[in-house]
């Protein structure tokens, strides 16, 4: 097809074969990638903010019907400013940091590194990247919060600026990275399932024989997706059950009481989970390599 002679075209003239090669990508097209992305994807993750911070239990469809009928199409689109900042930030650095290291680490005659190499560099670019974008997602979780709150307990942001700004004033410039410690540990296994395994999965597909395209991007994608969801979602259980009330004291005893209900019990919730994070997967990788054809690497 002519999309796949574009990219036949892309990888010959920079002589690249799947992420790897020597000439380094513009570092900044994963965050214009996932900025794309979220503007589909937001309302999957202001459902899922809903399900986390609800009182008692709730389905996901009655959850969404709850949040149209009372606010409208804009109710699931709540926070998207900040959603948007929190993917310029956050994976702009994290994508970027991945791409500058890996460009660096790459031998000169081309040849892809091992998968252990691009899973520390994944760490370190999941480390990076939350740093910079933990102040949009403390927004980016209130404002998405704020539409199911009772008028007189909304925080009222008018956008994100307004987010950042008013959090600084009121409660200091700290409370811009609530939540850090737990977000470090997460951000570094999304990376990981992310970037590092899409780089692997992409590697692998390639040296199949397969032409390249959109088909090995959303394969690849596809792995990636499931790959985060499952490093993540024992995460995702123990950080909810400590933040759920105050049986807990410390982590270690969340994991330990967790255990105890067998090793299927961290993976509760793994569909929803999946839902919400191999679609932004997905197409942040689909829109990105779209991204690089536009803007080669330099």
């Amino acid at each position: 097809s002519g999309i796949n002679a574009e990219y036949e075209h892309y990888y010959i003239t920079n002589n690249l074969s799947g992420m790897s090669g020597k000439k380094q990508q513009r570092w900044y097209l994963g965050g214009m990638g996932a900025c794309l992305a979220v503007c589909f994807t937001h309302p999957l993750d202001t459902l899922k903010v809903h399900l986390q911070t609800q009182q008692g239990k709730g389905a996901i469809h009655q959850v969404l019907m709850k949040t149209l009928k009372t606010n409208g199409i804009m109710g699931v689109y709540s926070g998207l400013s900040a959603s948007v900042l929190r993917q310029a930030t956050y994976t702009s650095v994290r994508f970027g940091a991945y791409e500058v290291a890996r460009a660096h680490f790459t031998p000169e005659d081309g040849s892809p590194l091992p998968f252990s190499t691009k899973v520390a560099l994944a760490a370190m670019g999941g480390t990076l990247g939350i740093l910079a974008g933990n102040p949009a997602d403390v927004v980016n979780v209130r404002m998405q919060n704020d539409m199911r709150l009772p008028v007189a307990q909304r925080v009222g942001y008018r956008h994100v600026f307004h987010g950042l700004y008013t959090i600084v004033r009121v409660e200091g410039l700290t409370a811009l990275y609530r939540g850090l410690q737990a977000n470090i540990p997460r951000s570094i296994l999304i990376n990981i399932g992310q970037v590092a395994c899409y780089d692997q999965a992409k590697q692998a597909v390639l040296g199949l024989g397969i032409q390249d395209g959109i088909g090995v991007h959303f394969l690849s994608s596809f792995i990636a997706g499931t790959m985060a969801t499952t490093l993540t979602q024992p995460v995702d259980v123990v950080k909810t059950r400590l933040m759920q009330g105050t049986q807990y004291n410390s982590i270690a005893q969340v994991v330990v009481a967790t255990a105890k209900e067998g090793p299927m019990a961290f993976y509760k919730g793994f569909i929803p989970a999946w839902i919400r994070l191999s679609p932004q997967t997905i197409l942040t990788w689909v829109f990105l390599e779209r991204l690089r054809i536009i803007f080669p690497p330099k």
